[in-house]
C-alpha cells in the first residue's frame, strides 16, 4: 500500500505543479501535452490525478506509525 501512496502523492504533486503553472503563467501544461483541455488523454490525466489527490485525504488521517512497523 506505501508504494500506492507515493504514487497517488507524485500524481498530486504533478497536479499541483500543473495548477501553478496556470495560476503563474496561464499556461496548462497538461492540456499543452495532450492537444487542448477537452481532448481525451487530457481528460484522462486530469481524471487520474484528481483521483490521486483524493486519495492523498486519506494520508492525511492515517495513523503510519503502524505501517512502518509492518514493514521493519
Amino acid at each position: 500500500m506505501i508504494v500506492f501512496d507515493k504514487i497517488a502523492l507524485a500524481l498530486a504533486i504533478i497536479g499541483g505543479l500543473n495548477w501553478g503553472s496556470i495560476g503563474l503563467f496561464g499556461f496548462d501544461v497538461v492540456a499543452w501535452i495532450g492537444g487542448g483541455q477537452s481532448s481525451l488523454f487530457s481528460r484522462i490525466v486530469y481524471t487520474i490525478v484528481g483521483l490521486a489527490a483524493l486519495w492523498c485525504i486519506s494520508l492525511l488521517f492515517r495513523d503510519t506509525s503502524e505501517s512502518y512497523e509492518k514493514d521493519s
